[in-house]
């Protein structure tokens, strides 16, 4: 009988716990966001929009004009800016660093008077009350 072939010099597999058969992860690049491409100078159909648009809006800040306009944050608070100059917006609270204005209304500068108008008292009437309300009659 031949003598028997020795397995273990050969090439052998790999145990379970040597851990060499799954491929390393590949790390993501995460989700890119899109460049905002906001004017730089107004041209002539945004300036337009500027001053027929924004102040019919109820809240005006530099944000929502960057978003609505498409124009970059600079030239937003440089537009805020003009439109209180010539009296077309209103401040609400002006912060260094966030800009609250509304629009401005029309009955702003109109003081309007309060009448006073005598209240009677409601509920049940006294024995008084009414002892003089029959000597009225």
């Amino acid at each position: 009988m031949p003598p028997k072939a020795d397995k273990s010099s050969g090439k052998s597999k790999p145990t379970s716990s040597g851990g060499g058969g799954k491929a390393k992860k590949k790390w993501s690049k995460g989700k890119l966001k899109d460049k905002a491409n906001n004017a730089v100078v107004f041209d002539k159909n945004s300036f337009e929009r500027l001053y027929k648009e924004v102040p019919t809006y109820k809240l005006i800040t530099p944000s929502i004009l960057v978003d609505r306009l498409r124009i970059n944050g600079s030239l937003a608070r440089l537009a805020i800016r003009d439109l209180a100059a010539k009296g077309l917006i209103r401040p609400i609270s002006e912060h260094s660093k966030q800009l609250i204005y509304t629009r401005s209304t029309k009955d702003e500068d109109v003081v309007v008077e309060k009448v006073e108008v005598e209240k009677k008292p409601k509920g049940k009437k006294g024995k008084a009350e009414v002892a003089e309300e029959e000597e009225d009659d």
